[in-house]
């Protein structure tokens, strides 16, 4: 795998290096992107590592160039990562005919259903991407983790920190799908991805189910949601179902409806500090 990563791009940003890779992946097989924001003194120091998922339509750029979290992490000493959303470049038919479906459109799960084989973003996030992260950079401290995204990539964000409570020091979301079997951008993937027999299966990435049958460890989730978010009205997002399942088992949500915000980067640029802030702290403690 070392021998496949390949350096595409590095920008020097507040004393640190933005740098973008890629390597063909085994959990997907294709080229898969990511990028990695290194603050000041990398080469010396270790640090650890959050990772931003990105949602629907997005790629591993979106964030780095939008939500300006780069001048925090540098204060803080914290490493960003931030893969693509999909695979790409296989030439499934139909994988680009919409843009809740298919390409930029992975929905961090494991497809089941054959033509799909290839969506297998929850295995490239929680197995792959950490192994490549290192294999290639010693100085990141890939034992000290957390986990964060936007949307589709909140959603992800949430179900990967439920499933996999030790591997997180933290978890954040701004605007998570969190019911994802109930309602229509959820539905049409997991019967995409998963198919409609088992919809047991569909209930492996639903953050509410997931929150409702917790038993692990004490969990904090900080999640802001614009109040003028139009999917918010749509019903799409569904946060306070997430609450209220909380509240069966030891997960502590904080759920904070930001008046007048909408569901794009302005508003994640608005509150990315406070999210860092917060994952800094449980990565240093």
């Amino acid at each position: 795998m070392a021998d496949a990563l390949k350096e595409i791009g590095c920008n020097k940003c507040f004393g640190g290096f933005l740098k973008r890779y890629q390597h063909q992946s085994d959990s997907v097989q294709c080229t898969m992107k990511f990028q990695v924001y290194f603050p000041p003194g990398a080469v010396t120091e270790k640090f650890p590592v959050i990772y931003w998922l990105s949602g629907l339509t997005c790629t591993d750029e979106n964030f780095m160039v939008k939500a300006g979290a780069q001048r925090v992490a540098a204060e803080l000493g914290v490493a960003l990562i931030t893969p693509d959303t999909s695979p790409r470049g296989l030439n499934v038919e139909g994988e680009s005919d919409s843009w809740d479906f298919g390409v930029a459109a992975g929905f961090y799960l494991n497809a089941t259903v054959e033509k799909w084989k290839n969506w297998r973003m929850y295995d490239y996030v929680t197995k792959e991407l950490p192994q490549v992260l290192a294999a290639n950079f010693p100085n990141l401290d890939t034992s000290r983790a957390s986990i964060m995204g936007h949307s589709m990539g909140g959603h992800g964000a949430l179900t990967i920190a439920l499933k996999n409570p030790l591997k997180y020091k933290c978890v954040s979301a701004f605007a998570p799908i969190c019911h994802p079997i109930n309602c229509a951008w959820g539905q049409k993937a997991f019967t995409g991805y998963l198919g409609a027999e088992d919809k047991s299966k569909w209930e492996e990435y639903d953050a509410t189910v997931l929150v409702e049958r917790y038993n692990g460890p004490k969990m904090d989730v900080l999640i802001d949601q614009g109040g003028n978010d139009q999917f918010l009205k749509d019903n799409q997002l569904q946060p306070e179902a997430f609450v209220e399942a909380s509240k069966k088992n030891n997960v502590a949500v904080t759920l904070r409806i930001q008046e007048g915000y909408d569901h794009s980067y302005y508003f994640i640029a608005t509150f990315i500090e406070d999210h860092l802030k917060r994952h800094a702290r449980a990565l240093f403690s």
